[in-house]
């Protein structure tokens, strides 16, 4: 006779493992993001001129985890109907294990360093689509504001 159990909780904890290693390499991947040469580019220059990039990097992750081994559904696709109802003790568990993740990293550029004769000059990056998202999202809130204040005279 042989242990399902066992070989299904191997399983398991072998499902685990793999999972705790592509976890650690998706960290790694995510994380290279944030050095420096991925904020600071490579300086270019010319015979007067250098100039080098700066850039925001951000980086995020989520992952998860489960596990089950309950009871192993009835062929008519049901599981056991209580937990504590009287079992025999070489009955097959159900299975389980999952898991994910994900994440990612994200760079914008920010300004750029200009080294001339003149001197260092730090030149903003400005993105006008967010500068106008930003407006249009003030002028909203303001106009829902004047809205509920006059609302609120009114009664």
């Amino acid at each position: 006779m042989t242990d399902s159990k066992g070989t299904t909780l191997d399983e398991a904890v072998s499902l685990i493992d793999k999972a705790r290693d592509q976890t650690a390499t998706m960290l790694e991947k995510i994380f290279a993001a944030a050095q420096p040469g991925a904020v600071y580019g490579q300086p270019v220059g010319s015979e007067t001129y250098t100039v080098i990039t700066a850039a925001e990097v951000t980086s995020g992750g989520g992952f998860g985890m489960g596990m089950g081994l309950g009871p192993q559904p009835r062929p008519g696709g049901t599981a056991a109907a209580t937990p504590d109802a009287a079992q025999p003790e070489d009955r097959d568990t159900g299975g389980g294990v999952g898991g994910g993740g994900g994440g990612g990293s994200m760079g914008r550029p920010v300004a750029v360093i200009a080294i001339g004769p003149d001197g260092v000059t730090v030149r903003p990056v400005v993105d006008v689509t967010k500068v106008a998202l930003a407006g249009l999202t003030a002028w909203a809130a303001m106009l829902a504001v004047l809205r509920a204040r006059r609302r609120a005279r009114r009664r």
